[in-house]
């Protein structure tokens, strides 16, 4: 089949949307399809075979100047035009601009593919690009999640009326939702999730859980005593990093501790703020913008792992630190006891936002080195019988060719009429 893969931000190597676009097109295209990636910034990194055609936006979140006012010269057209707006009225246009943009490239290469796939997108102009081609669409767990977190941790009123503004693509995208003609999603849990906040009926959602790519592999060199690594935006009140750095602190009281965390902080941000609070700056680590091979030595380099998240679609660094033979302390949270399997055996499960419940589970988990080793083990046995690319793509291109029947044929009866 000929695959058009919509995205509209693609970040290589964390927030999973690159990481999926990057892995999943990689093994459609070792099954024998074709398939081109469309996206906006920032684009993803794509492996030979894949072709990337690039959907630039006005790039408004970009590093190092977010919510930044491009130049006159910049705007393009009346959509450009829109995109700034919405952003100067605290709104996130870029599902919606993408959306349009993509849409109107595909009304000129409709003929080119059999088939699109859009990447949480779910923007109005994905009706259009429904219109033109069969169409599967990814929900990796619903938004309406974050903006229910992020809403109970806000300090004030006006906060509260910023971060609604904020999230207000959320109607548009359950609307266009409930209009797909196929879902697929990563659990069972995002499954109840989409079911439940986008009202997408229950029998048109398929649950796909995501792979591991092969770099992930137990360490070669010894772990580092009393290091801990957790892996997961510092500033996002969902990723329960607050938790995990109270914990910490207060194990740091009785035990020589280092704590490795793969993200990049906001400069004054609540993270390095409370980081201050709680004295533990010069125990807490960042590193962030490495490659894939230094990110596998960081998860093999620990004595064990957190996840303190409030809720996880799947969360697929759980599964990364698996495969590193990595022992972990997990929140019992969205999808990861369906990643980590029984409370136990792959991990130890805590009450999300328990920062008692957790420091105890750590604090028994670093006093027991036999355990580590059975949890580490078992870990990547999971993950080898459980998560792979290339079931991810056999599943995916299964789901296309439903799709393709669908509205009238197979792709080779569809590829022998166009000849």
């Amino acid at each position: 089949m000929r695959i058009a893969m919509l995205s509209y931000r693609s970040k290589p190597h964390c927030g999973g949307q690159g990481v999926y676009v990057r892995h999943l097109s990689r093994e459609l295209v070792a099954l024998g399809h074709e398939v081109e990636v469309f996206s906006g910034q920032p684009y993803p990194e794509l492996d030979e075979g894949v072709v990337l055609t690039e959907v630039p936006s006005l790039d408004l979140y970009r590093e190092p100047d977010p919510f930044r006012t491009p130049h006159p010269r910049e705007l393009r057209d009346l959509l450009d035009v829109s995109e700034v707006l919405e952003m100067w009225t605290a709104g996130f246009p870029e599902p919606r601009t993408f959306s349009r943009r993509v849409a109107r490239l595909l009304a000129q290469r409709a003929g080119d593919f059999d088939v699109a796939h859009d990447n949480q997108v779910l923007g109005h102009g994905m009706r259009d690009v429904a219109a033109l081609l069969p169409l599967v669409t990814s929900i990796h767990h619903p938004i309406t999640v974050d903006r229910r977190v992020d809403l109970a941790a806000a300090p004030s009123w006006r906060r509260r009326l910023t971060l609604r503004r904020w999230y207000s693509f959320l109607r548009m995208q359950g609307t266009v939702a409930r209009a797909a003609e196929r879902v697929v999603t990563v659990s069972e849990s995002s499954r109840r999730d989409i079911v439940r906040d986008f009202g997408v009926a229950d029998e048109r959602i398929q649950v796909i859980p995501l792979g591991v790519d092969d770099v992930f592999v137990p360490p070669t060199a010894p772990r580092v005593p009393g290091r801990l690594v957790a892996m997961a935006s510092a500033d996002a009140p969902m990723k329960g990093i607050a938790t995990l750095l109270e914990a910490f602190a207060k194990l740091r009281t009785e035990r020589d501790l280092e704590l490795v965390l793969v993200t990049r902080p906001l400069a004054g941000g609540r993270t390095e703020q409370l980081i201050d609070q709680l004295g533990i700056r010069d125990h807490v680590r960042f590193v962030h913008g490495i490659s894939d091979a230094e990110l596998v030595e960081v998860m093999g380099s620990a004595e064990l792992a957190c996840v303190p998240s409030l809720y996880e679609g799947f969360s697929l660094p759980t599964a990364e630190l698996m495969a590193c033979e990595t022992p972990l302390v997990v929140s019992r949270a969205g999808a990861i006891p369906e990643v980590v399997g029984p409370d136990g055996e792959c991990a130890d499960l805590v009450t999300p936002g328990d920062v008692g419940e957790l420091e105890h589970a750590i604090a028994a988990l670093l006093d027991d080195p036999e355990r580590r080793a059975r949890m580490g083990a078992a870990g990547r046995r999971r993950v080898l019988e459980r998560f792979s690319w290339r079931a991810v793509a056999e599943a995916t291109a299964a789901a296309y060719e439903d799709v393709v029947r669908a509205r009238g044929g197979a792709p080779e009866e569809q590829e022998d009429a166009r000849c």
